[in-house]
């Protein structure tokens, strides 16, 4: 669901035309990612950059027009409704992100609003996008009538309103692709996986044919990617307890071929390890297409026979995996 989110919320980011007037923001970070956060606009132009204070705090004002924006505290990305007068006052662990974001003062009602719909949404897709039809449309439209109800009877302001009207309906559009996606990647479980040729970080190329004769776990992620960035700890730990085992641990990156350097030195200063390696091309690679992968990180099991065992498997973060890879490897 990121990737839909992120693009939704590029869609959302219009500015209204009013005249420009101060907004009061302050927010308290819990496990900060860094000293400075940014608002910006739609065209991803710094409006403000924020310094905590020696309390810890990020507070200042600053000009803005009706609309909405993004604040970005380095890794993290959260959309943002602004309006002039508004006092907005924010509270989230940095750790944890989009579940712990929670807005007081003017402005709260519309700002909680977008958080707790992002949320929302993310939940919803991972209760019901391995439903069978029936019961994902079912779900499906009980969601789509309360999300717009919920807008409707909101104390919102009309602009807002308007615009994430409009952006719902997109987003709706967008989980009914997403799910025709996950249905599609039942086709692929069961039976020989796409193959890969690959740049490995290491050097050289790296096939998924010479992974043959250990079982594969497939991280699809890439640089820009908060939740992507966020399952790496439980990822290393993974790789460090089966380190010895028959099992080889690839992260295949879909950065931008801009950003091939940025990756190459991610993956150095992190201390990335297992088999760090960077597709063609991008999203559009022949491996990420036949997967119909559209949102990452997305984690994908393969036999040691090449044989797809999993086209969405579990997270590192999730104990769940663990207990999978010890039946398998036992």
């Amino acid at each position: 669901m990121k990737k839909i989110v992120i693009i939704l919320c590029a869609i959302a980011m219009t500015a209204f035309g009013f005249a420009q007037e101060k907004v009061s923001f302050q927010a308290e970070i819990a496990n900060r990612n860094g000293d400075v956060i940014y608002i910006k606009d739609n065209k991803n132009a710094i409006v403000k950059e924020i310094k905590v204070d020696k309390s810890g705090l990020f507070s200042d004002k600053f000009d803005v027009k009706d609309g909405f924006y993004v604040l970005f505290d380095g890794q993290e990305y959260a959309q943002l409704f602004l309006k002039p007068g508004f006092d907005l006052k924010l509270k989230m662990d940095a750790k944890l992100f989009d579940e712990t974001l929670s807005y007081t003062g003017k402005g709260s009602g519309e700002n909680n609003f977008l958080a707790q719909q992002a949320i929302s949404n993310e939940v919803f897709g991972t209760e019901n996008f391995t439903k069978e039809k029936d019961a994902f449309y079912l779900a499906f439209d009980e969601k789509k009538k309360t999300d717009f109800e919920k807008l409707e009877k909101g104390d919102f302001d009309a602009n807002f309103k308007a615009q994430v009207k409009k952006n719902m309906t997109q987003e709706f559009f967008g989980m009914q692709m997403e799910y025709k996606s996950s249905q599609a990647l039942k086709n692929v479980v069961g039976k020989a996986a796409p193959t890969f040729d690959y740049e490995n970080h290491a050097g050289g190329k790296t096939k998924l044919s010479d992974l043959e004769g250990k079982y594969v776990y497939i991280d699809v992620w890439a640089t820009w990617c908060g939740p992507c960035r966020g399952e790496i700890p439980f990822l290393q730990k993974i790789e460090e307890k089966y380190h010895d085992k028959k099992i080889a641990f690839v992260s295949i990156s879909v950065d931008e071929d801009k950003d091939h350097e940025k990756w190459k030195k991610f993956v150095t200063d992190k201390s990335l390890g297992g088999i760090q390696l960077f597709a063609d091309k991008n999203w559009y690679s022949e491996f990420i297409t036949s997967f119909g992968i559209n949102s990452i990180p997305r984690f994908i099991l393969i036999d040691p026979k090449g044989v797809v065992l999993s086209a969405d498997e579990l997270r590192p973060s999730d104990s769940k995996l663990q207990e999978k890879l010890d039946s398998l490897l036992n």
